[in-house]
């Protein structure tokens, strides 16, 4: 497997923000690497989240960073399909986020790097592998180990595997729901969304299944893959009660999922 970093010179934007939290606006001047205050406008927090790329924090500056709400939304979303935390080696007290995609679905994967572009020290990895004959390309972000990260850790994982917390039900906002379906829904011709959550017990499908028929209203079964594999059918009635929750937070590119 091959990573390079090639995306350097590539221009982006980190112009989200669905928060409703104020704190006074990082009017920014670099100062040893850090951002000092100089405005006390009022501005929703994580509309002033710019780019950290490049730059070097100590470990008290780290322990400073909180994640904005939309993107601690992101984050869950990611880590409840494709995403995964972890720590860089037995000696790290903090864990990062790693997400991949394949090159294919790069509009989706270079929104996520936008939005999550203040906690990254770099840029995506491009990589490159070879199986049985046949070269893939995928991109992967990875953001900086930090406290912050490591107590969104402490909710997914239980002995190094990843779970669905016991606080799903409050975690799974639109914002989270619909990442999880850009990871993990699959579009049905007929009508209606398959979530692949295989990689969950069926415990944790039925936690699921249960947040998304309470707090959402939605007609959903469970469906078997294969042994020990469990999938969420949202029906096809509901589709339309799904875009309402969560069209405004679904990339583009992955509007057909939800039939848009």
């Amino acid at each position: 497997m091959k990573k390079t970093n090639f995306l350097s010179k590539i221009s982006y934007s980190t112009n989200i923000s669905n928060e409703t939290t104020f704190l006074p606006s990082l009017n920014p001047v670099k100062v040893n690497g850090f951002s000092d205050i100089t405005s006390k406008s009022i501005v929703v927090f994580g509309s002033n989240l710019t780019s950290t790329l490049g730059i070097s924090f100590t470990l008290n500056q780290l322990s400073m960073v909180n994640l904005a709400p939309y993107q601690r939304s992101v984050i869950i979303g990611l880590l409840l399909s494709d995403g995964w935390l972890r720590f860089s080696n037995q000696r790290s007290k903090n864990a990062r986020l790693g997400f991949k995609q394949s090159l294919a679905h790069f509009s989706y994967f270079w929104y996520v790097f936008n939005v999550l572009a203040h906690y990254c020290s770099s840029f995506p990895l491009f990589i490159i592998n070879q199986r049985k004959g046949t070269t893939t390309y995928a991109l992967e972000i990875l953001t900086r180990a930090m406290p912050c990260i490591t107590e969104i850790h402490e909710l997914f994982y239980v002995n190094g595997k990843k779970i669905v917390p016991n606080n799903i039900y409050e975690l799974l906002d639109p914002v989270a729901l619909a990442h999880l379906i850009m990871g993990d829904g699959s579009y049905l011709e007929g009508g209606g969304l398959l979530l692949c959550t295989d990689s969950y017990s069926i415990q944790e499908v039925v936690i699921l299944i249960n947040v998304l028929i309470i707090r959402y209203k939605l007609k959903c079964t469970i469906r078997v893959r294969n042994k020990n594999q469990y999938r969420i059918y949202i029906s096809r009635s509901s589709i339309k009660i799904l875009q309402s929750f969560v069209s405004s937070y679904i990339e583009s590119s992955m509007l057909y999922k939800i039939h848009l």
